[in-house]
């Protein structure tokens, strides 16, 4: 373990850069969770440190078992106050009658009590998303900051990409409706006045488009259960592989709906923090990059 000691305020990449490391090395050490501030774990190469703030930096080596024992998660962030991770699909985020340890709840637990220095950490439910959804959720260490994120979710800005059959005619658009749920836990949209349904608004707008998929990217300015998949089947588009509301085709293997961006306020220091999970693996395939055009220039003799 190597240890380093910010000598005024300075950005962490900044710091390592100076002492030797290259972008692609730090990259690496952020990976596998070896560096930390004040024992804290950092993920971030933009951290802004203090003079005085004391850097550890572990091997792969080292930091790899406590890694590996967060499976299904990955570390976005973290502080003493939050975590934000990113999901993959088919893990739930607290449990059900049904499932008990499937969850991100339950892996996220048993991997503080492994860890050196956080047996006895707690974590704290700020919101969920759906099962089959991948993506950026943030968990609160203590009551206070789950509170404080809680009454300040409203101003939470969300962005989610979508893989949905066929493709839209308008490239934006704006959908909304009023949300009900039935007891068999079916979400469904009713006009005005039929029914007692929750205002629910989903912005879209087109991406790409290959075949007969369209990624979307959405934006949500209310955030009810199962309310992209209800939206985008409304409008003929369901998300692809959600055969709940509609979909004939599973092209990814999975629902098409990654959480993508999160940004939200800090409870503690009231910073405004942003980040942004990478589109899965099976969501690029699909919708491939265009080969660069020929050149026609003539290579010199």
């Amino acid at each position: 373990m190597r240890k380093l000691v910010a000598q005024e305020e300075i950005s962490l990449a900044a710091l390592l850069a100076g002492s030797g490391y290259s972008k692609t090395k730090v990259k690496q050490l952020l990976k596998y969770r070896a560096i930390s501030v004040g024992n804290m774990p950092v993920t971030r190469h933009d951290q802004v440190l203090q003079p005085g703030d004391e850097v550890c930096i572990k091997s792969e080596k080292e930091a790899g078992d406590v890694s590996r024992a967060c499976q299904g998660l990955t570390i976005m962030y973290e502080d003493e106050s939050i975590l934000v991770i990113d999901k993959v699909a088919g893990l739930l985020t607290i449990a059900t009658d049904k499932e008990k340890t499937r969850t991100a709840y339950y892996r996220l637990t048993a991997w503080l009590k492994e860890r050196p220095g956080s047996a006895g950490q707690r974590i704290f439910i700020v919101h969920r998303l759906d099962r089959d959804t991948s993506g950026l959720l943030v968990f609160a260490k203590n009551e206070k900051a789950k509170r404080a994120l809680q009454e300040r979710w409203p101003e939470t800005d969300k962005k989610y990409a979508a893989i949905v059959e066929g493709i839209p005619t308008e490239t934006k658009g704006r959908i909304a409706s009023n949300l009900r749920e039935t007891k068999f836990l079916r979400v469904y949209s009713v006009r005005d006045g039929e029914g007692d349904g929750r205002p629910s608004v989903t912005n879209y707008e087109l991406v790409k488009a290959a075949a007969n998929y369209a990624l979307l990217d959405i934006t949500l300015e209310t955030g009810r259960k199962n309310q992209i998949r209800v939206h985008l089947a409304d409008i003929g588009h369901p998300v692809a592989g959600d055969k709940k509301y509609g979909a004939r085709t599973n092209p990814v293997g999975r629902l098409a709906l990654h959480a993508y961006y999160l940004a939200f306020t800090h409870p503690v220091t009231g910073k405004r923090l942003e980040f942004r999970a990478p589109l899965p693996g099976k969501f690029k395939a699909l919708f491939p990059e265009p080969a660069p055009p020929k050149s026609s220039a003539v290579p010199p003799e």
